[in-house]
């Protein structure tokens, strides 16, 4: 009784991950664009909780703590970060829902918008906040000092496989206070390491760049690029891959063959224009 309720969890979790991969799949240019924004923005503010309480007490957990702020903006607002993208559109390209195209534009539209929406608000930030400038400038510069390595790339393969598991868990409840668990103790994991996400890393050397640090946006760029690989070789083999083996080959081909909820929708739509 526990293997069948266990196998029909894993393939609701499964087709849930799949629509909402078709979803983001399908979405207008501008709507990708729009989400990827307010994403950054969401994990600055994030940022912003983080560099108080770290300028306040100095204590680096409790600010890893305040981060999840972010991430419980993230959950709720449904906007998404680069790296949510690694499984859950991955699943509908594998589930041939969608074309790997598709998939290529989700990737650098939400990466780019990330990182314009959240320079934008750690700007605000530096602008508003000159006191936060010594924890900003102390964050953001452990990156160059860690520079680039194994230790660095070790950082991010996990980085990567943490905020991917993530949207895993989120999609295998409709549970509100779950998904935010979840995001809260992914948020944690990420600042109290702290672990090499793409994203967040980008956001605080931006804070402490910002508020006049010591290295400039060319290392920055060298250390994103260098998380960036790390972060999707994570997302997509240690939990994307595995993840899709846990589901199986005769779930897969059964997913293929089930309609789309759009492709249900077309379907109810044309029936209706022959009615009439």
């Amino acid at each position: 009784m526990s293997k069948v309720s266990d196998d029909d969890q894993l393939t609701q979790t499964f087709q849930r991950t799949v629509d909402e991969g078709v979803f983001r799949l399908q979405r207008s240019l501008l709507s990708l664009l729009a989400t990827g924004v307010v994403g950054g923005a969401d994990v600055a503010m994030g940022l912003f909780a983080l560099l108080i309480v770290e300028s306040e007490t100095g204590n680096a957990l409790l600010a890893a703590m305040a981060f999840s702020i972010g991430f419980i903006m993230l959950t709720l607002a449904s906007s998404e970060l680069f790296t949510e993208n690694y499984l859950v559109p991955v699943a509908a390209v594998v589930a041939r829902k969608s074309s790997p195209r598709s998939l290529v534009r989700l990737w650098a539209g939400t990466l780019a918008m990330n990182l314009v929406g959240g320079w934008f608000v750690v700007g605000l930030i530096s602008s508003g906040f000159p006191d936060l400038g010594p924890s900003a400038v102390r964050v953001g510069s452990q990156y160059v000092h860690d520079g680039i390595g194994w230790r660095s790339f070790a950082g991010a393969l996990l980085g990567g496989s943490v905020i991917t598991l993530m949207t895993w868990m989120e999609r295998s409840t409709e549970s509100v206070p779950a998904k935010l668990l979840a995001a809260i103790s992914t948020a944690f994991l990420l600042a109290a390491a702290p672990l090499n996400h793409v994203i967040v890393v980008s956001l605080e050397m931006f804070a402490a760049l910002q508020y006049g640090a010591p290295f400039g946006y060319l290392d920055w760029l060298t250390i994103a690029a260098w998380y960036t690989l790390g972060n999707m070789l994570g997302g997509l083999g240690l939990v994307s891959g595995l993840r899709l083996v846990q589901v199986g080959h005769r779930r897969l081909e059964v997913e293929r063959e089930r309609p789309s909820p759009q492709q249900d929708v077309d379907t109810n739509h044309d029936e209706d224009d022959t009615t009439d």
